[in-house]
């Protein structure tokens, strides 16, 4: 990866910082050898020579004067390509080799998680920087690996180590000085009292067991910690300012390092700052979108807000299709949401809430449930995905305050923030998150180069107060380090650990033999999974849409106003962003047939066809009303053609899969290969999840796997569950997980993922069943439409199993039968006591 200017300018200072540390390191050493009191405070010297500013000296574990030296990066600038670019510079200029040890500081799961990939990544520009320096001998290691010292003297071996700040020793620095044992070739044998005893001497701050007075004397504890404090570490600290408790930093100087860097873009007020990297620098080198829009709507109803940020994701996404058509480069514009909600229990408070608007943008803005993730506390539907790849699909990540450090997404251009003026809630922390460029460079389309903010009846002062503490927080203003003394990251690690559950003993032999059937399309060379837009949408007939609904919608005299605002870095470094331009609107939008259109696309996919019904409907309205009613109430238009062209294309997608399946190019099979599905052979649960149990406190004793985890289920679905384990004809039941098990791909877009599939006891063999049952449960308030439509594919699944016997797989197959089932929570318990009555 080609450095920028700006990049290289802050390497050659590093250089001439460590040029000048060996310089003056050296003439410690000399003065040492003839008299140890005539040592100097060499980092202090270099300091001076070079830099020229005040320098907060500090020492080792040992004592010694320790090099710590801050580069100052705003988010967005590459402090991990610089970090890794100064690695090569310490062993080569300062250390003067290259091998050793790095350790790799890092305050959160998510920074951590990140870190790792891109280093273990031999293709990513972070390890091929390393590889150079190592010579092609770079090991990436985390703190439970094991490593020799021939590992040390002939690699360079880089070990990441998550150290959250904290007022007291967290269970990482436990475990890093808890003698494991695997470390024993790096100290004297247990009976060599005298070597363990000399490498006291030159490391007095190990640990050990023992005492001198002891037959055996003093026992160096073979730990990763005494390791690194041997070794001399390397150490690199990203987020600096996360590390500073008096706790943190004792622990990382007590590793004894050679060297710290420490990464930042708000360092604390006394940090040692070598290399300090303006916004204004980042924007010149097109490494963020700048300017940034802020409109802020004065609509009472929050929805508007979100529909404006809707359709200029959408715009982005069709400007993103034409560069990438033009270039080859793929940019999928994401819109990040705040809301004020996202706990289970929060929902139907006055305060928005997560899932309304995901809601909201299902049903009402037609976006795909897998177009939308929410990011929280307690759930987080980005977590191991890759946001940049071109097979994800994700457009639009809901958060309340989740994303802060370590969350690095150039595909986010658009900021909605859907909180209440007097909420607590900031958007300093998210205003960055839309900053960073994708490729790091600008694309030449204006669009592409901007960022753009959303507002729900924010107060102006407020929006640019917010964003400019944004712009500060990710060191986009060149101003002084603010001091941070913080608690750390609040995310147990044990909670995230995971386990694998299997089969229980007395059901394995059903363990990948369970098939169920799905729909599936012919193709020449056999069968395929049924596709939605490929299969369905490409088939049906828009010009049978009835638009004359449309007409009896009433429209009412209104008067909209709304502003824009478009602010961009300052010159006078103390303001750090200015007002450009601001501009106050009334009236609805301008009368334009492309923009209708273009909110329809992900309805109608041709175009052309979208236009001409977009056209048509413009005509009815105008026909009716004025011109100045139908511009006011354009979104309201739009929303309304939304509704009604989603309902027609469920209709005519409905037709056409009942062709499909009359004409038998679509068809319901049980099949064991491509096109089929059959349950997993285990799943994952985590390790601090709760067992489901009955209510008496007993242990489930019916369910496919030996534990299923509590928080899967609603109360609802807690009951049924329970129910079905006590019932004596139930052979096993298993719970399917919406949208990563078992789904049926009916007329509409979204799949429907059952809750439950479970098995009746053969009344013969017991230890066997002939009949397996999928069943949806909902709660009285859920039926609507979509729980008639599942309940009529499920009905039409029913009646096409039985016209025709399964596909045989084996000859336990051959009488097995499937069937489908919708249950409302006021008739679920009569419900499973006909299936299972006597």
């Amino acid at each position: 990866m080609e450095l920028k200017e700006y990049q290289k300018k802050a390497l050659e200072q590093v250089k001439r910082y460590l040029e000048a540390l060996a310089e003056y390191k050296a003439k410690n050493e000399k003065a040492i050898q003839i008299d140890p009191d005539l040592s100097i405070n060499f980092p202090l010297k270099a300091w001076e020579k070079v830099v020229r500013t005040p320098y907060l000296s500090k020492k080792n574990g040992l004592g010694e004067y320790l090099p710590d030296f801050y580069l100052k990066i705003p988010t967005g600038g590459g402090k991990t390509l610089l970090a890794c670019h100064t690695i090569d510079l310490i062993n080569r200029v300062y250390l003067r080799k290259q091998t050793g040890i790095v350790l790799w500081i890092v305050p959160t799961t998510q920074i951590y998680r990140q870190t790792l990939a891109n280093l273990k990544n031999r293709e990513h520009p972070y390890r091929q920087v390393l590889d150079i320096a190592s010579g092609g001998r770079t090991l990436i290691l985390e703190k439970t690996d094991r490593f020799t010292p021939i590992d040390v003297e002939e690699s360079l071996v880089v070990m990441l180590l998550m150290l959250p700040s904290a007022s007291r020793q967290n269970k990482e620095v436990l475990k890093v000085f808890k003698d494991s044992g695997g470390f024993a070739e790096f100290f004297p044998p247990d009976d060599d009292r005298d070597g363990h005893e000399k490498i006291l001497k030159q490391f007095p701050n190990l640990d050990y067991f023992g005492d001198e007075n002891n037959f055996w004397g003093r026992i160096v504890k073979t730990s990763l910690g005494n390791v690194l404090r041997i070794l001399r570490p390397v150490i690199i600290i990203d987020e600096g300012h996360k590390a500073y408790s008096n706790i943190a930093q004792e622990t990382i100087r007590g590793f004894n390092p050679a060297i710290i860097v420490e990464l930042s873009a708000t360092p604390p007020k006394y940090a040692n700052i070598l290399v300090s990297i303006t916004g204004q620098e980042l924007n010149r080198e097109e490494m963020i979108k700048l300017d940034l829009h802020i409109t802020n709507k004065a609509s009472p109803d929050w929805k508007d807000t979100m529909l404006a940020a809707v359709e200029k994701r959408n715009v982005l996404e069709l400007k993103a299709k034409e560069y990438g058509a033009n270039t080859g480069e793929y940019i999928r514009p994401i819109c990040l949401v705040q809301v004020e909600r996202t706990g289970r229990e929060q929902r139907g408070t006055r305060f928005i809430h997560a899932e309304d608007v995901k809601e909201y943008l299902i049903k009402q803005c037609g976006i795909r449930e897998e177009e939308i993730a929410i990011k929280s506390s307690e759930k987080d539907d980005i977590e191991g995905i890759d946001l940049l790849s071109k097979g994800c699909p994700v457009r639009y990540i809901i958060t309340r305050q989740a994303l802060q450090e370590g969350w690095d997404c150039a595909f986010a251009y658009v900021l909605a923030i859907l909180t209440n003026p007097a909420s607590q809630l900031s958007i300093t922390q998210l205003v960055g998150r839309i900053l960073r460029q994708p490729g790091a460079r600008k694309t030449k389309v204006k669009e592409l180069d901007e960022s753009y903010v959303f507002c729900y009846r924010q107060r102006a002062k407020e929006v640019l107060d917010g964003v400019k503490a944004g712009f500060e927080a990710e060191g986009l203003g060149d101003l002084t380090g603010r001091v941070s003394v913080e608690e750390g990251d609040e995310e147990s690690t044990e909670a995230t650990k995971e386990r694998f559950v299997s089969y229980r003993e007395r059901f394995k032999k059903f363990e990948g033999r369970v098939y169920l059937p799905k729909f599936v399309i012919q193709e020449s060379d056999g069968w395929r999974e049924v596709n939605y837009e490929m299969d369905i949408l490409s088939r049906i007939d828009w010009s049978k849409v009835n638009l004359q609904e449309l007409i009896d919608i009433p429209l009412t005299e209104m008067k909209a106003n709304e502003e824009e605002v478009t602010v961009g870095l300052s010159a006078d470094k103390e303001k750090v962003i200015e007002e450009k331009e601001r501009i106050a609107r009334e009236g609805g939008l301008e009368i334009d047939t492309v923009f209708v259109t273009r909110q329809i696309l992900d309805i109608v996919p041709n175009p052309w066809t979208a236009y001409d019904i977009s056209k048509k409907v413009i005509d009815l309205f105008l026909a009716k009303y004025g011109e100045k009613t139908v511009a006011n109430n354009l979104v309201f238009i739009v929303e309304e053609l939304r509704k009604h062209l989603a309902g027609e294309r469920d209709r005519l997608a409905e037709q056409v899969f009942r062709t499909l399946v009359k004409q038998k190019i679509l068809c319901f099979f049980l099949l064991s290969g491509q096109g089929g599905y059959k349950l997993p052979s285990r799943i994952r649960v985590r390790k601090t999840s709760k067992s489901l149990v009955r209510y008496d406190n007993t242990p489930i004793q019916q369910s496919l796997f030996d534990f299923v985890p509590e928080e899967e289920f609603n109360e609802t679905e807690k009951a049924v569950a329970i129910y079905l384990d006590e019932q004596e004809k139930l052979l096993w039941w298993y719970r399917n997980l919406s949208r990563q098990d078992y789904y049926i791909q009916g007329w509409k877009k979204h799949k429907i993922y059952p809750d439950f599939i479970f098995a009746e006891a053969n009344a013969e063999r017991r230890d066997d069943y002939n009949k397996v049952y999928v069943i949806e449960t909902k709660g009285l308030h859920l039926k609507n439409e979509d729980t008639y439509y599942k309940k009529n594919v499920f009905d039409f699944c029913n009646r096409l199993g039985q016209q025709k016997d399964w596909r045989e797989l084996d000859l336990e197959f051959d009488d097995k039968k499937i069937e489908f089932q919708v249950i409302y929570e006021d008739e679920w318990k009569a419900k499973i006591n006909k299936i299972f009555e006597i």
